[in-house]
């Protein structure tokens, strides 16, 4: 899978249908590692990256800094914690 960090020369690539999806061929010197990618748009220009996912724990911990902080939404609720009471089995 050739990856280059040096910039190639732009290529025309050809769109199609897939169901309700528009899709784009990527040529094979653009192609990008893995199954999934995010997408999202600057004025005009679609920005393709590949998902990358962490290696170790540091990349997860720097990954989840990056969330939004929890809002009041996302708190566990208040339990009422009753002690037990003996039962009468017999």
């Amino acid at each position: 899978m050739p990856t280059s960090s040096v910039s190639s020369r732009p290529k025309v690539a050809k769109l199609f249908r897939n169901n309700r999806s528009q899709a784009v061929r990527i040529p094979v010197e653009f192609e990008l590692p893995g199954d999934r990618v995010v997408i999202h748009r600057e004025g005009d220009k679609l920005i393709i990256e590949p998902v990358t996912r962490p290696t170790n724990i540091i990349e997860l911990l720097a990954m989840w800094k990056q969330e939004a902080p929890l809002g009041p939404k996302d708190q566990f609720p208040t339990i009422e914690d009753t002690p037990a009471q003996p039962e009468d089995i017999f």
